[in-house]
């Protein structure tokens, strides 16, 4: 059996104080020793030099770093150039999104969707790059339905996709299905199932209706009766986050991707209550 892959996911700070505080935190991270860590490309590129700084720097220190890069709003030609600056510097890993339209964005750019970047990734690097892409185990917000979702994403796998992210969930069957029916299609590549550690409950929920992420019920309620008792929504969220993570690993998941939103603490946590080792 593979070894399992425990990777950790950052966003490129905007502040010199931003920057400050993601170092010491990647600091404390590093000491976990996950696979890789990632770092979010903002939509439309908007963070596509930032991306890159927060990449090179997590790579001068040693560790790995894949960075994402998303199509929407973006040329060939500008795409081409990211990627050989990737080349350039030795980076070989990268997570291949569709992205979102920036605000006042109107045209999508040259390409429409993620298979078509993973297409050119390909076409224009070879196998350089090791490739993730998005999976949505409870359906893509802007998808028609579930068996369209489905479509899309072994087209993704087709275009040369090596492995997979899911969105976060909070419901352990969503990703079980999800996983099941993609091998009755012939699609059996590594799925690692993103884990979002909860701090803020009602971030949480705007997070969640933005993305599509369904938080059950029986859950939401309890955390409301918790009301601004932040130490019980932390202890809370932390047994019930670690539980699903344990249902998930003992089920077959891969590893775990985890949402760290560029703090130390609830990942680390979960990370020494769950004993895992990515070496």
């Amino acid at each position: 059996m593979a070894q399992p892959i425990y990777s950790i996911e950052f966003f490129p700070p905007k502040t010199p104080e931003g920057v400050a505080k993601l170092r010491e935190t990647r600091r404390q991270l590093a000491l976990l020793k996950p696979r890789f860590f990632s770092v979010t490309f903002g939509a439309g590129g908007s963070t596509r030099d930032r991306t890159l700084e927060t990449v090179l720097e997590i790579q001068a220190e040693g560790l790995a770093a894949a960075p994402h890069l998303s199509c929407v709003g973006s040329t060939r030609d500008n795409l081409g150039e990211i990627l050989e600056t990737y080349k350039a510097n030795g980076i070989r890993h990268i997570v291949a999104l569709r992205g979102d339209l920036p605000s006042g964005m109107a045209e999508p750019g040259e390409f429409r969707y993620a298979n078509e970047l993973v297409s050119f990734i390909r076409q224009e690097t070879g196998d350089w790059f090791q490739i993730e892409v998005a999976a949505y185990p409870e359906t893509h917000p802007q998808a028609r339905n579930y068996r369209d979702d489905l479509a899309n994403f072994k087209r993704k796998v087709e275009a040369g996709a090596n492995a997979a992210i899911t969105q976060y969930f909070y419901n352990a069957d969503a990703y079980f299905n999800f996983v099941e029916d993609c091998a009755r299609l012939g699609v059996t590549l590594p799925i690692v199932p993103g884990i979002m550690p909860i701090s803020n409950f009602s971030q949480l929920s705007r997070f969640s209706a933005a993305c599509g992420a369904e938080i059950p019920r029986w859950f939401s309620r309890k955390m409301e009766s918790y009301l601004d008792d932040v130490e019980s929504i932390r202890a809370f969220g932390l047994d019930f986050v670690a539980g699903m993570c344990e249902r998930l690993l003992a089920g077959g998941a891969p590893g775990l991707h985890f949402y760290a939103l560029n703090q130390a603490g609830l990942t680390t946590t979960l990370w020494q209550r769950l004993g895992l080792q990515s070496e």
